[in-house]
């Protein structure tokens, strides 16, 4: 159209390329200028209309130690004496609670659930904290991926438990026996009916038999069960998903999220599901007068804006991704992936870091962790920039005895021996 340049105008953000695996290259832009002879002129925008300065400064900061990027820092005309804020918490269930918690503060004050966002850098990181609002009966939608609870594959995990704890539920059985090779919906409502499964099912029959009758017997104690059935499922998972992997990430952090409760029937109790209306895997838009919570990825949030924003394990190996760090230029995607998720934030942002993370295939209340540190991407030379605090806030020291208030003392042994008299 312009070969030689003359007249042509590229609009672009080289701190906001973040899909490359849309096969987009940041050295689109980065390269433009000497593309031309004499090379493009650059005019820098950097008034921002949308943050308050506090986060711009920071926001500036963590990108300004990207190793090659076009010199821009962002201002505002709008102040505000609060930073954004590290919230270092114990552990991703503390994580969960101090966002709910930070949420339902903000809505009381005024600030619409519409107008708040939890950020992540992959679609699973949510999980735990789409289970307890589902519990507590906060409304969410989540953008970038389906509804944890909404997916195929933990539907399909969560009916073939349903269907052991109820054999009349006639909704999990028909799920689950479609899973099996050779069986379809005609032939799984023959089932449900007591007719025997057709002889083409026979592969897959001996061993889901064995698995229902391992469960209703309560051979393995919850939440093994849970890791029975996942190891079931595996196979099906593989025959019948292109991106297994994921999914069944997805289905150990269901097995993580289950090691909270006490047993198969408190876990259904918890997450009962409404009948899906049809094969159908996608979430339902929400009414237009509903206020709700956005969830979403750190992709899928780009272009957007909300009053306060949350982001999600603001440590390594999830901000960079541990599949993420292969090469430099990767590990800068990952840098502007956080720099895309600051900005995002109008008048409050919270960077959470988790301290530990538990791992999976343990036992009950186990306790097996690995700690975490903080994303290399707030390094200790900008700190300054955020307000850190930790959570839950440690209670006050307890007062010293002198100071405590005089209790009468008490005689066990007489009111003892009084008993028997």
């Amino acid at each position: 159209m312009k070969p030689d340049g003359r007249g042509l105008t590229v609009v672009g953000d080289d701190a906001q390329s973040i899909y490359s695996f849309r096969a987009a290259t940041v050295r689109n832009i980065l390269d433009f200028p000497g593309e031309f002879r004499p090379p493009a002129r650059m005019v820098t925008l950097e008034r921002n209309y949308r943050s308050t300065q506090p986060i711009l400064s920071a926001s500036n900061a963590v990108i300004d130690l990207a190793s090659e990027r076009f010199t821009k820092n962002l201002w505002s005309d709008r102040g505000s004496a609060e930073r954004p804020q590290l919230v270092a918490v114990r552990d991703e269930a503390d994580q969960v609670h101090y966002v709910i918690e930070r949420v339902l503060e903000n809505r009381e004050a005024g600030i619409a659930l519409r107008a708040q966002a939890v950020l992540f850098r992959a679609s699973h990181h949510s999980g735990p904290l789409e289970v307890e609002l589902t519990r507590r009966n906060i409304p969410f939608v989540k953008f970038g991926g389906l509804k944890f609870l909404e997916a195929a594959h933990v539907k399909d995990v969560l009916a073939c438990l349903r269907f052991v704890e109820n054999p009349r539920d006639r909704m999990a059985g028909f799920r689950v026996l479609q899973l099996l090779p050779g069986i379809g919906p005609t032939n799984a409502a023959r089932v449900l009916d007591q007719v025997p499964p057709p002889p083409r099912a026979a592969e897959g029959w001996p061993a889901f038999l064995a698995l229902v009758r391992r469960l209703c017997e309560h051979g393995p104690s919850w939440p093994a069960e849970l890791a029975a059935v996942r190891m079931w499922y595996d196979p099906h998972l593989e025959r019948i998903h292109e991106d297994a992997a994921l999914r069944g990430a997805d289905l150990i952090q269901l097995e993580q999220i289950a090691m909270g409760y006490g047993s198969r029937q408190q876990f259904l109790t918890e997450l009962t599901l409404d009948p899906p209306d049809a094969t159908s895997d996608l979430a339902g838009a929400p009414l237009l007068d509903e206020d709700y919570l956005i969830l979403s990825t750190i992709h899928s949030a780009k272009g957007q804006e909300w009053a306060a924003v949350f982001v999600l394990n603001a440590v390594d190996g999830c901000i960079p991704s541990d599949l993420a760090t292969g090469t430099d230029e990767e590990i800068e995607e990952e840098r502007r992936l956080l720099y895309v998720a600051m900005t995002r934030a109008k008048d409050q942002l919270d960077l959470i870091v988790p301290q530990r993370f538990y791992t999976h295939q343990q036992a009950n209340r186990g306790d097996r962790h690995v700690y975490a540190c903080r994303t290399r991407f707030v390094p200790a030379s900008i700190l300054a920039l955020f307000a850190a605090r930790a959570w839950p806030t440690a209670l006050a020291e307890a007062q010293p005895a002198s100071a405590a208030r005089p209790q009468a003392r008490v005689d066990l042994g007489a009111r003892m021996r009084g008993m028997w008299r």
